[in-house]
């Protein structure tokens, strides 16, 4: 069974955790700054490759920001990817710098 859970610092910095029959399987390095979700890292135990645990990850920082009325500023690799891919999905939630 999976869970997560967000872990915050004083500072609005740290994880999205993600756990696996209670051992840590996989996290998104985190922080909120200016009231945007900022996310710059994702990374997933090789165990635990292929499952899809990337995506849970996704999912839940993305209902996190839509909850908390949120923006996300993807500079994690693979966030940014799968936003350019379906903007679609993240459209509302998806921090675009104008200029």
């Amino acid at each position: 069974m999976e869970r997560t859970e967000i872990i915050l610092d004083k500072s609005q910095r740290g994880e999205l955790q993600l756990f696996s029959d209670n051992h840590k399987a996989g996290l998104m390095s985190i922080a909120i700054i200016d009231r945007n979700l900022v996310v710059y890292h994702t990374e997933v135990d090789d165990v635990y490759e292929g499952r899809g645990f990337a995506k849970i990850l996704l999912e839940k920082l993305v209902s996190y920001a839509r909850e908390n009325n949120m923006k996300i500023v993807p500079l994690c690799p693979y966030v940014n990817a799968q936003f350019h891919r379906h903007p679609e999905r993240y459209q509302d939630i998806w921090f675009r710098r104008t200029t």
